[in-house]
């Protein structure tokens, strides 16, 4: 297969912890084509999206250890028409890049995208979660505004001692805080400092606070709407945030049979949505959010595990793409037929 991965500069990727060069290592290792380019690479010629692109020279043999690899991959150049990929997984790191989108449209009924862009366009967002129907009690209770006297008043009337306070546009744990609803004298300033503080009206979100949030929250990546694997990640000492990135530890995890029921639920809406691959993170039996962009985590869960997540996410590709061959082969084989009665 012709693969392709629209991401962050090669030149930032962790080897030792990166979640998107372990996929780009075992479709590398089975042979596919790799190629890679930022979202800012993309350009349309003749009417057609081309990119320029750094493809993945051959090597003779794939070096097992995923650090050497990063550091023996060598690359050509070149302008390459995107409907010839087979497979394009979409790993840039957020915010959503809606005018990747954009150039993506001409090519979506053509290739294969991890994940479907109009899913993106539906899930890239904090409020996501309130969309699941069949999941709601899963869901703890959110409120989304920009008005800070409205949200001032959902805070003084809450009935309990403490709220979470994010915007919403933010990933990797940034801006995250807990809010202690009787310290009334300071919640008006930091809705305004995050409502206000760009210069521009911000959405924020509020929700009600999760007990043994400070004990961590569980990361769970799902494949095709089943869980595949999963840690606990543990805030350090006097952090409310979890995230690894945010000074976070990871810890193994297995999943419980309610657990298990309840991403098996959440995962009948991401498979509707054409959202093949992505990272729950859920605390005591609650859903906070749903990552669909670039979830990471392979690394650690793999250690934890003794696995390899990377091998599902390539069979889920290459079985994709060979039923999608398949069918092809099976219309132009019926319209020779046709042609030939």
């Amino acid at each position: 297969m012709n693969i392709c991965f629209i991401m962050d500069p090669w030149e930032s990727i962790d080897p030792i912890v990166d979640s998107t060069l372990r996929i780009i290592h075992e479709a590398a290792a089975r042979g596919h084509r790799v190629a890679i380019f930022e979202p800012k690479n993309l350009t349309i010629r003749e009417n057609e999206t081309y990119a320029f692109a750094s493809i993945f020279q051959k090597m003779d043999k794939v070096p097992e250890s995923i650090p050497s690899f990063y550091k023996k991959v060598k690359f050509r150049q070149s302008r390459v028409p995107v409907k010839g990929f087979d497979v394009i997984f979409l790993r840039k790191d957020p915010p959503l890049d809606n005018l990747m989108l954009n150039f993506l449209d001409s090519v979506k009924h053509d290739v294969l995208i991890i994940n479907d862009i109009d899913g993106l366009r539906k899930a890239n967002n904090k409020i996501y979660t309130t969309a699941f129907e069949d999941a709601h009690e899963f869901v703890p209770e959110t409120y989304v505004s920009k008005d800070v006297d409205y949200l001032e008043s959902v805070i003084v009337n809450s009935k309990t001692d403490k709220m979470v306070l994010k915007p919403l546009d933010g990933f990797g744990g940034k801006g995250v805080i807990i809010l202690e609803t009787k310290a009334k004298m300071n919640i008006r300033s930091l809705l305004e400092f995050y409502i206000e503080g760009s210069g521009g009206k911000n959405y924020v979100i509020l929700q009600e606070y999760i007990a043994g949030a400070d004990k961590g929250d569980v990361r769970v990546l799902m494949l095709d709407g089943e869980p595949i694997g999963a840690m606990k990640r543990v805030p350090k000492e006097g952090d409310a945030r979890s995230n690894v990135h945010a000074g976070g530890r990871a810890e193994k995890y297995s999943l419980s049979k309610s657990e298990k029921e309840m991403c098996r639920k959440i995962g009948r809406k991401l498979v509707e949505d054409g959202i093949d691959f992505s990272g729950l993170d859920i605390i005591n039996g609650k859903l906070l959010e749903v990552n669909v962009l670039s979830p990471g985590g392979i690394t650690r869960i793999n250690k934890f595990n003794k696995t390899k997540l990377q091998k599902l996410i390539i069979d889920f590709a290459e079985n994709i793409y060979r039923r999608r061959e398949k069918a092809l082969n099976r219309k132009l084989y019926f319209k020779q037929e046709l042609e030939e009665a």
